[in-house]
């Protein structure tokens, strides 16, 4: 027989940022702590509002499975003495385990004997056992936040108000400090009237939906969403999509009602980002865009209730919208009275780091190392990238970037056109902090790209000299996120960038500083954190393990590079002469690893065989070192594979291994030449077969 869980978690409005995460976590924990408990269910389901979190099971069985627990214990060699009597060891797991020590037994496990304690556990109803079920899940589920309420010692998101835990129709007795459990709930925090007494799971349902819940979060997405673009569509526009905004406010209320309002166009003055900014961010507002993809004057709110007096909430609304976009144009309008070149005289006052010195000392850093970038990629140079390093940074002191600092590098671009400065300085000011987030855009003038790059390298190289490491989940500098973006940017414009020569170039920028570490220890700490987050864009490419560890070696220095050669083995590995490659690079490398070449004598060779690989070797030397300077890497591989004939003739004809030591050394320096020649692609001793 089985019956229908309910158990529902009432607390105080959950911050939206917290619902998802805690809904998945809630679920697997749910299916795991059930699982242990040996209890076969039909569906599992958790669904959260911010007043809620609740774990619907359909068809839970009455009572638990039986279980056979095998515990293993001591090697048998430690459990009993040489006359076979057991040892201390044996007696305490024993009593342990709660057995005696007759009724251990002996298993084999991978070649070797252990004792075993083995137990048959039987099944007990399941009511007796939901409650200590319950009660685990709710105290795992981890919020980035967590507080205790009253004198109570538990911690939760937010003070837990109420539970309802029903097996059927049966109330599961239960208790979470001072809240026992009971077949009591409520509906909308206004709307509904005093508590619900729920009778069964699908009266749970339905009584919460007579009382202005919409339990499911996902019907309430979909509800949200319905309404917001219908309302769009009726003002004769559509709704910005922003799937973030729209699931904050899934979690903002447990009865949508979209409601439109207007502002006056006059705010239509300041750039579209500020007025989206200050409706997503402030107010959870959807703006709207008409059919042009304008901005219009007015937005989309969404309640939580009904539509009872909506016109007051929508007037109510208005007013605090109005007030916010008043302050917005107001910021516009004294920031755009001054070029933007005059905001960069603060700069010099505002600390970037208490170690490595002013803002416009950084600037003065990024835009030595952009002329140098530049010169270097042949992307952009003279007047137009210094002015653009120059100006990235001013708009940090203008007033609207100092209310809303999400704007940085936006409102630098305005007020760089404003100014009237060239329409690629006025981008790259922008662009230089591209990209912001992961799936941003990245930046597209050659100014840009060159600015973008100075900027995060600069960041990279002065955190690592000063001691700022990311350290497991702690990153406050956003070091990988920089690296990641100086990967992607690279690899996206196809840049030949020598990364040691360039990270040198930066140290050098902060010698008015007293780093903790020297210019060869940073620059090569902050290369191999760049080849780490390589890695991770490799394998997002569905490049294999394999082929990222045989090219990410202490000589990958040039990001494309490393790249293409990855594009190519990968691509390779798949070809039939992928396998003469690998035979030719074995059979070298095994016998050769460890030979100093000091002192070998090729003309010492006398076989046949080998005389003609020797020669062949060295033609073929000039063959592929050509191929992969100019990047056919496919090409240099096909070239070696092409010896595995004269490498199989060889091994055939002599032995490698002879008394003459001489002998012996050239044809290991032979066979360590052909392993060199393949380590001008990759290290194919880290390839799997």
């Amino acid at each position: 027989m089985a019956k229908d869980l309910l158990f529902e978690l009432g607390v105080e409005e959950l911050p939206s940022a917290y619902m998802s995460k805690a809904i998945n976590d809630f679920e697997s924990l749910a299916r795991k702590k059930i699982a242990e408990a040996r209890l076969n269910y039909g569906e599992l389901k958790v669904y959260g509002t911010p007043r809620r979190l609740t774990l619907f099971i359909k068809n839970l069985e009455e009572m638990q499975q039986d279980a056979v627990i095998e515990n293993r214990g001591p090697k048998k060699a430690i459990a009993y003495d040489k006359k076979g009597h057991p040892t201390p060891a044996s007696q305490g797991f024993a009593r342990g385990q709660g057995v005696g020590v007759e009724e251990l037994q002996v298993k084999e496990v991978d070649g070797v004997e252990y004792v075993f304690a083995i137990k048959n556990e039987l099944s007990r109803p399941t009511e007796d056992i939901l409650a200590d079920v319950a009660k685990e899940i709710v105290y795992s589920i981890v919020f980035p936040k967590s507080m205790r309420w009253a004198y109570y010692q538990t911690r939760f998101a937010r003070p837990i108000r109420w539970i309802l835990l029903l097996f059927g129709k049966q109330v599961i007795d239960m208790q979470i400090e001072n809240v026992k459990s009971s077949n009591i709930t409520w509906g909308h925090r206004f709307l509904a009237q005093g508590t619900l007494e729920i009778k069964s799971a699908e009266h749970y349902f339905r009584a919460l939906r007579d009382n202005y819940v919409i339990l499911d979060q996902d019907e309430r997405k979909a509800m949200i969403w319905k309404q917001v673009q219908g309302i769009a569509q009726a003002e004769g526009g559509k709704a910005m999509e922003n799937a973030e905004l729209l699931e904050e406010v899934t979690y903002l209320l447990e009865y949508p009602q979209a409601f439109y309002g207007q502002f006056s166009s006059s705010y239509l003055e300041v750039p579209p980002e500020v007025l989206t900014t200050s409706m997503i961010e402030h107010q959870r507002y959807f703006p709207v865009y008409d059919t042009a993809g304008k901005l219009k004057a007015g937005f989309i709110g969404v309640r939580n209730g009904t539509d009872y007096c909506l016109d007051i909430v929508r007037a109510g609304n208005e007013r605090v919208i109005k007030a916010r976009l008043e302050d917005a144009l107001f910021f516009w309008k004294e920031d755009t009275k001054k070029p933007l070149q005059d905001m960069t005289l603060g700069l010099s006052d505002v600390l970037f780091h208490e170690r490595l010195g002013t803002i416009m000392d950084k600037v003065d850093r990024i835009t030595a190392l952009a002329c140098y970038i530049g010169q270097e990629t042949a992307l952009s140079t003279g007047s137009r990238l210094v002015r653009a390093a120059y100006l990235c940074k001013a708009d940090l002191m203008s007033s609207m970037v100092y209310e809303f600092p999400e704007l940085q590098g936006i409102m630098g671009r305005y007020y760089a056109q404003k100014s009237g400065e060239e329409e690629e300085v006025s981008q790259a000011v922008f662009e230089h902090y591209l990209p912001r987030f992961a799936g941003d855009e990245l930046p597209e003038t050659p100014t840009g790209i060159v600015l973008s790059l100075s900027e995060k390298i600069d960041n990279l190289i002065g955190s690592y000299a000063i001691g700022i490491k990311p350290s497991g989940s702690q990153d406050p500098y956003a070091l990988r996120r920089q690296a990641l973006g100086i990967v992607n940017i690279i690899l996206n414009k196809n840049l030949k960038l020598n990364l040691p020569d360039v990270l040198s170039k930066a140290y050098e920028g902060f010698s008015g500083i007293k780093p903790e570490q020297s210019m060869e220890d940073t620059v090569k700490e902050v290369i191999n954190f760049i080849l780490q987050r390589m890695r991770g864009v490799l394998i997002e490419k569905t490049i294999s393990y394999d082929v990222i560890d045989a090219l990410l070696m202490p000589a990958a220095l040039d990001i494309t590079d490393v790249y293409n050669r990855a594009v190519c083995l990968q691509q390779f590995k798949m070809r039939p002469e992928f396998d003469d490659l690998m035979v030719v690079f074995n059979r070298s490398h095994n016998l050769s690893k460890k030979l100093q070449s000091i002192g070998v004598q090729f003309d010492r060779l006398i076989d046949a065989s080998e005389i003609k690989l020797y020669e062949r070797v060295k033609k073929v030397r000039g063959e592929v070192q050509a191929q992969v300077q100019a990047g056919q890497y496919d090409l240099a591989m096909k070239t070696i594979a092409d010896l595995r004939p004269e490498v199989d003739k060889f091994f055939e004809a002599v032995m490698v291994m002879v008394d003459d030591e001489e002998l012996k050394n050239a044809r290991l320096g032979l066979l360590k030449s052909i392993s060199d020649l393949c380590r001008l692609i990759a290290d194919f001793s880290k390839i799997v077969q």
